[in-house]
């Protein structure tokens, strides 16, 4: 069994169980040695994680569909991680924008992080109710989630799609506030990030896997019932200082792992045309093998 792993993980939120499990000495328990490396999106770390250099990673469901349909690698679902909620993902706008309701950015320059990635999968389903075709109407700019608070300040975008902690650092630092939030609606409750692994990865070491999801599954459970575990490891790998992570909104911790859910994300990828043919998403969940 292969014992020292490689972890891929995003620093928000979505990674609060990987660093619960490892501070609490979840995969030690379960005879694993874990580090991990802070990554943006799991397209730059595709060659590692193809020869094995890296052995999981966490990538929001859109990425891991984008790549599994343009079959740079195969990849096995191994475990969710993070699902959308009210009022921690949404279009911002200042202060005193002359913007009120989301008609009223036709013509306007919206930023976010990704041109193909969640922040625009959730926001052209709110375009299409407002009348807006997403294509047409209104200009993407990609900003670095790094400057999405000086570009909305400086005027450079009209809005931004923001995620918190940023969403409450915008309210509290511009006066900015949520023109529509991307986690309610036809969004309500969308899985984000999920952790992955390739098929062959998968194929190849089931006894390390198992014992991956199970020190997971007890960090996730912690997670999903104690917002304070979460809240207390956050300011630990990410910029987020203690007291703004204490008031954060946050996403929910699903403690299993559905393809029911996950297809949601695969049918509006299709319909805001970011995937090209119907996905079957059944096919990506890891299903341990029955032991004989």
């Amino acid at each position: 069994m292969k014992t020292d792993l490689l972890i891929g993980q995003y620093p928000g939120a979505d990674s609060a169980p990987l660093f619960i499990a490892m501070e609490r000495g979840f995969f030690k328990e379960e005879g694993l040695t874990v580090k991990q490396e802070p990554i943006q999106a799991p397209q730059q770390v595709l060659g590692k994680l193809s020869n094995g250099a890296m052995d999981v990673v966490l990538g929001s469901y859109a990425t891991i569909l984008t790549i599994q349909e343009q079959g740079t690698e195969k990849f096995k679902y191994i475990a969710d991680s993070y699902q959308g909620a009210q009022g921690a993902f949404g279009i911002m706008v200042k202060k005193d924008s002359p913007i009120k309701k989301v008609a009223d950015l036709k013509g306007k320059k919206v930023g976010v992080n990704a041109l193909k990635g969640l922040g625009v999968l959730t926001m052209n389903p709110h375009f299409k109710v407002a009348g807006l075709d997403p294509d047409k109407d209104l200009t993407y700019v990609e900003v670095p989630t790094t400057n999405w608070l000086s570009s909305l300040d400086k005027g450079d975008v009209d809005a931004v799609w923001m995620t918190d902690p940023y969403v409450s650092q915008a309210k509290k630092e511009l006066g900015a506030t949520m023109l529509v939030d991307t986690m309610s609606g036809p969004t309500e409750s969308l899985p984000i990030t999920g952790w992955a692994a390739t098929e062959k990865w998968v194929a190849d070491n089931p006894k390390t896997l198992a014992a991956f999801q199970r020190a997971m599954a007890k960090a996730q459970n912690i997670a999903a019932t104690d917002r304070s575990a979460v809240t207390k490891v956050l300011p630990t790998f990410t910029k987020i200082p203690a007291e703004t992570a204490a008031t954060i909104n946050l996403g929910a911790y699903p403690t299993s792992l559905s393809a029911q859910r996950i297809q949601r994300v695969a049918d509006l990828m299709l319909d805001s045309g970011m995937l090209k043919k119907e996905m079957d998403v059944k096919s990506m969940i890891y299903t341990a093998p029955t032991q004989g």
